[in-house]
């Protein structure tokens, strides 16, 4: 197997137990990232601060960005990798959507299309611009594996959500 791209979506709006703003814990898990057996961070976009999905008035806006990994892996073990970032983060999940200290997705893997554990590409990446701007910044030709539309096509579609870019990695 060669190398394959991995496009991570990285989220937090929670602080860590140990006080850490979400901005910090989304720099903190780009490093973790780059410390998964056989995967290496080849780019990671700007922070971007938005709006929770679906709006709650009581969760706070979160930071996102995306994380460009490379190397050899399959999907069951990059996804229990995150998760194992995840936990370590200390995320509780209490209920769906609900505000949290750090949340990874996986987004693609290699042009991938899974229907199941994990679902490829990740089943609503295409609808949330917390996903597509970063995402158009660490991979520009980056074309969604299921629709065949290139993220700068997709983008239009998320022009009306709340999202401003915070500054780089």
């Amino acid at each position: 197997m060669g190398a394959e791209a991995a496009l991570v979506a990285i989220g937090a709006n929670l602080p860590r137990p140990d006080g850490s703003g979400p901005r910090e814990t989304c720099r903190w898990a780009v490093g973790r990232l780059g410390a998964i057996p056989g995967m290496r961070v080849v780019a990671v976009s700007s922070w971007w601060e938005s709006a929770p999905i679906p709006p709650d008035p009581n969760s706070p806006p979160f930071v996102n960005g995306v994380a460009l990994l490379a190397g050899e892996t399959t999907p069951e073990a990059l996804l229990a990798a995150l998760h194992a970032i995840e936990d370590e983060a200390g995320r509780a999940r209490p209920f769906p959507n609900a505000p949290r200290v750090l949340d990874l997705d996986l987004i693609d893997l290699g042009g991938r299309v899974l229907a199941a554990g994990p679902i490829l590409p990740h089943p609503r990446a295409h609808q949330r611009a917390f996903v597509l701007r970063p995402l158009a910044e660490v991979a520009e030709g980056w074309v969604h594996p299921v629709l065949q539309r290139p993220v700068a096509d997709l983008l239009p579609g998320v022009a009306g959500q709340a999202i401003r870019r915070l500054g780089p990695p």
